[in-house]
């Protein structure tokens, strides 16, 4: 057992409660939920007389459930399709539970962390499932780390084991010869071929080494390994780090018990039905899928994996296997309307995409409805375990001008039925914003999928919590109608003059340009205005516009205060789950200097 992670998972327990205790001084009322003891309460702590808690009426939610289930309901049906790989959801549970008992062989325990650095294949579905049936922690990472970042985040993790696509073997091996020059134990490496090839096969595998291959061990797991069940449904399940917008990723631990909930919740954003079809184009190592790694389990659905998100791939895999779900960021959605005419293809019905991870844009929302997708906008972050909220869409609506249409969808709604409730407030006196939208505050969540803490963290967690609700950093308003709708991140707000301005507005006006396919407004060093906004831009292919272009454009469509003051040119640095690393864009806008100074000196 990792001695690290139980010592934050115990300070995190008693955290909560020096919390709910300060709730009774406070002139508000909050509370924090504490996580069951590992033992049953006496009778004496049940309210009600004849109420009996035992293993009859209770046992720890967990989203291992989800894979015994479908097993037991969906057996014989398709669980995994990858090329010209297919399982069945009672295979699946097979592998699984093998993979599960040959961790608990070569040593894994309770609470140890293990790693994986893979795309949306086969082998990283399954691991979602055999890691916690084996009591261990799983911690997905980002494919687009290098390997210092990877050394970073395996040290902090204290990962016992690492399992590595082929294709990412060369960054594993060099974060591992960083670590080996301070660090005495190093993780064990699980390299996984490509799922066609014959096992030998591994790019760089080496049958001398200690390191393993996944299907050589996969195979030395018993089916009759008694699954490791949460002794507790806190107990984690799951470490995820941050998808790094910002260059200080975090470790956020997901409970079984706030997965199993989120899942649920996610089934009923996206209006999953039993046997759904889902295309795997969200990473599964972000936020574990929006845990849809574990929702398309309990649906008994068919999942379509695939190793590279492009729309030519996007639009085959719908049409080949009548894809039913899948789920992107407005990247991803920018991608599929503006794909060449050759790569599209009719859809064979109505596909649901699940989108979130920033406001998209209302005419990307209009060309999707009109390519045949019908979108669901919902808001999360990492520490949400994804999904918090959706944009529910009401029928009153559908006699609207399809423009006022896309901009009620592109608001994040409320909170789905598996988190208390979504605030705008003030964060420093935490007054609730008024429902006029136009007043700006905080986002602010609380319930239970919300994360259980940072790991090895404790001060970050007890800011981000610190008032009874989880802080979001998101700015917003709230309109008359209850549902919010975000602005801008607090750290991208542009100050200029005194004036606000949100970026997100100004992106928004940018996107409905006819040549640009992506942008991002950051603030710009201004020696008289305190910055102005300065425009990244990213052109269609074969189409052209010059910065004087694009500044009118946008003073024609928004306050003229509002409108960039320069334009650069260039592709946008993003994580793998499409967000604009908007951090490394200001970088370059400071370096550019003022504005007002260069002009002035002209």
């Amino acid at each position: 057992m990792s001695s690290s992670f139980s010592a934050a998972y115990i300070s995190c327990r008693v955290w909560r409660r020096r919390l709910n205790k300060l709730a009774l001084l406070l002139p508000f009322t909050f509370t924090l939920p504490l996580p069951l003891s590992t033992s049953l309460p006496p009778s004496s702590a049940i309210s009600m007389d004849g109420m009996h808690r035992c293993s009859a009426n209770y046992s720890p939610l967990t989203p291992i459930t989800f894979l015994e289930r479908s097993a037991a309901v969906y057996g014989e049906r398709l669980s995994l399709v990858h090329g010209t790989v297919r399982y069945t959801w009672t295979e699946t549970l097979e592998r699984c539970t093998r993979l599960a008992s040959a961790l608990v062989d070569i040593g894994i325990s309770r609470r140890d962390v293990v790693a994986a650095l893979a795309p949306n294949i086969p082998a990283m579905y399954e691991l979602h499932f055999a890691v916690p049936m084996a009591g261990a922690v799983l911690c997905t990472l980002n494919m687009r780390h290098d390997a210092a970042m990877i050394c970073t985040l395996l040290r902090h993790s204290e990962a016992k084991i690492i399992f590595v696509d082929y294709q990412f073997l060369h960054i594993v091996k060099g974060a591992i010869e960083i670590m080996s020059k301070t660090t005495e134990e190093l993780p064990r490496v699980v390299i996984i071929k490509e799922s066609d090839q014959q096992s030998s096969y591994t790019n760089g595998f080496d049958s001398s080494s200690d390191d393993l291959e996944f299907e050589r061990l996969l195979g030395t797991g018993k089916l009759d390994f008694e699954i490791r069940r949460p002794q507790d449904e806190d107990d984690p399940i799951s470490l995820n780090y941050t998808s790094g917008t910002t260059s200080r990723p975090k470790g956020v631990i997901y409970s079984h018990r706030g997965a199993y909930l989120n899942t649920l919740s996610t089934i009923l954003i996206n209006n999953m039905c039993s046997m759904p079809v889902y295309l795997w184009t969200v990473p599964m190592f972000h936020c574990n899928g929006w845990c849809l790694t574990w929702g398309v389990a309990a649906q008994g659905g068919t999942n379509i994996c695939q190793r590279n998100v492009t729309a030519r791939d996007i639009f085959a895999n719908i049409s080949e296997h009548k894809v039913t779900h899948m789920g992107g960021a407005p990247t991803v959605l920018n991608m599929i309307i503006n794909a060449p005419i050759t790569e599209q293809k009719l859809l064979p019905g109505t596909v649901t995409v699940m989108t979130g991870g920033a406001p998209p844009a209302s005419h990307v929302l209009h060309k999707m409805k009109e390519f045949g997708f019908l979108i669901v906008h919902s808001y999360g972050l990492t520490e949400t375990h994804g999904p918090a909220t959706v944009c529910s869409w009401k029928p009153e609506w559908d006699s609207l001008p399809e423009d006022k249409q896309a901009k009620l969808k592109s608001r994040q709604g409320l909170q789905h039925v598996g988190l208390q409730g979504v605030d705008i407030k003030d964060p420093i006196t935490m007054e609730s914003a008024p429902a006029d939208g136009k007043t700006i505050g905080e986002v602010m969540l609380r319930g239970n999928t919300v994360m259980s803490g940072y790991f090895k963290d404790l001060k970050a967690t007890e800011e981000a919590f610190s008032g009874g609700w989880f802080r979001t950093g998101d700015l917003g308003v709230r309109h008359p109608d209850g549902y919010i709708e975000l602005k801008d991140r607090s750290k991208d707000i542009i100050i200029s003059g005194g004036e606000n301005i949100s970026s997100i507005e100004v992106e928004s006006a940018l996107f409905s340009h006819p040549s640009v396919l992506e942008a991002a407004i950051v603030g710009r060093p201004d020696d008289h205005w305190g910055e102005t906004p300065c425009a990244f831009v990213k052109l269609k292919d074969g189409r052209s516009a010059s910065e004087e272009e694009i500044i009118k454009f946008c003073r024609d469509n928004l306050p003229h205060y509002m409108a960039p003051r320069s334009v650069v040119f260039r592709d946008l640095p993003k994580t793998s789950t499409g967000k604009i690393q908007k951090f490394k864009l200001k970088e370059e806008a400071k370096a550019m200097g003022s504005l007002t100074t260069k002009r002035s000196t002209k």
